[in-house]
C-alpha cells in the first residue's frame, strides 16, 4: 500500500517531465488529491506536494485550472500563515501562490523559469553535475540526500546531462549539498559554472567555496530552441512512459479511495 509521501513523490517525478504536466492536471483524481495533501501534517509531504505544484504551474495552460481547483488558493494561504513550518516550505508556498495569482498575460511559449525565477531575494540556485546519476534509483538517492539538507527549497533534475538545479537559501554553501550527496557513497557532485570566456566548467565544491564571490548564483536553463533541444535530448524509453501512465491512473485511484467520500 502506497503511503502519502510515496504517492506525492512519484507524482512529483512524473510532473518533472514536461510532457506529463497537462495530463496530471486534467486527471480527475490527481489535482484534488494534491490540494488535500496541502493540509497534510508531514513537512516532507507538504514540500513534495508544493514541488509538484510548482512543476505543474510551469505549463501556462494549467494555471487557470489549478487556481480554480477547490481549496487550492486557501490551502496555500494557510501554509504561508503556519508558524511551525520551515521557511523552505512557506517560501515555496508563496511562490506557487504568486504564480497562480498572476495575471494570465504570459505567452504560452515563454521560456520556462522553474526554480530559477526566484520570488524570494533570500534564495539562490546552484547547478550541480552529479557523477553516478544514471537511473531513477540513483535519482531517488540524490533526492533523499538533498531533502535532508536544511535550507534546500526545491530542486529539478536534467537526467540526460546528469545535472541537478537546486534552489537554496542564500546563506547555504554549495559544499553542504556536495557533502550530503557524497554521503550516498555512490554519487559525487561538482558545481557547474561559466568561466570568463562563457564556457561551462566543473568546479570541485571545495574549490568553489574558496572563490564563491566570483561564481554566479545559477546557470541559465539549457537552450530552449525546440529543434536544438529535440536533437540533443535523450528521450524516455517507451516502456518507462507506459509505466508512468499506468502509475498515474493508479495514483488517481489511490487518492480517490483515500480521500473521497
Amino acid at each position: 500500500m502506497m503511503d502519502a509521501l510515496s504517492v506525492v513523490s512519484q507524482l512529483r517525478d512524473l510532473a518533472s517531465e514536461p510532457q506529463n504536466r497537462e495530463a496530471i492536471v486534467q486527471d480527475q483524481g490527481c489535482l484534488p488529491g494534491l490540494v488535500l495533501f496541502l493540509d497534510h501534517r508531514s513537512p516532507e509531504v507538504l514540500l513534495a506536494t508544493l514541488q509538484t505544484l510548482r512543476y505543474l504551474a510551469e505549463l501556462s495552460l494549467n494555471i487557470s485550472t489549478m487556481k480554480n481547483e477547490l481549496g487550492m488558493m486557501v490551502s496555500l494561504e494557510n501554509i504561508v500563515a503556519r508558524d511551525e513550518l520551515s521557511v523552505d516550505v512557506t517560501d515555496l508556498a508563496k511562490e506557487v501562490y504568486a504564480i497562480l495569482s498572476a495575471s494570465p498575460e504570459r505567452n504560452g511559449r515563454q521560456k520556462p523559469q522553474f526554480f530559477l525565477n526566484s520570488s524570494s531575494k533570500k534564495a539562490k540556485c546552484v547547478t550541480l553535475h552529479i557523477q553516478g546519476l544514471d537511473d531513477t534509483d540513483r535519482r531517488g538517492l540524490c533526492e533523499e540526500a538533498l531533502l535532508k539538507v536544511r535550507g534546500v527549497i526545491s530542486f529539478t533534475f536534467q537526467m540526460a546531462s546528469k545535472r541537478c538545479t537546486v534552489r537554496v537559501r542564500s546563506d547555504l554553501p554549495a559544499e553542504s549539498l556536495a557533502s550530503a550527496i557524497a554521503d550516498t557513497r555512490v554519487l559525487c557532485a561538482k558545481q557547474v559554472v561559466k568561466n570568463h570566456e562563457g564556457d561551462e566548467v566543473l568546479i570541485p565544491l571545495s574549490a568553489a567555496a574558496q572563490s564563491e564571490r566570483a561564481l554566479p548564483d545559477y546557470l541559465p536553463e539549457e537552450d530552449d530552441e525546440p529543434e536544438k533541444k529535440a536533437a540533443g535530448a535523450v528521450s524516455r524509453p517507451a516502456a518507462a512512459t507506459a509505466r508512468g501512465g499506468t502509475w498515474l491512473h493508479a495514483a488517481a485511484g489511490f487518492l480517490s479511495r483515500t480521500f473521497y467520500w
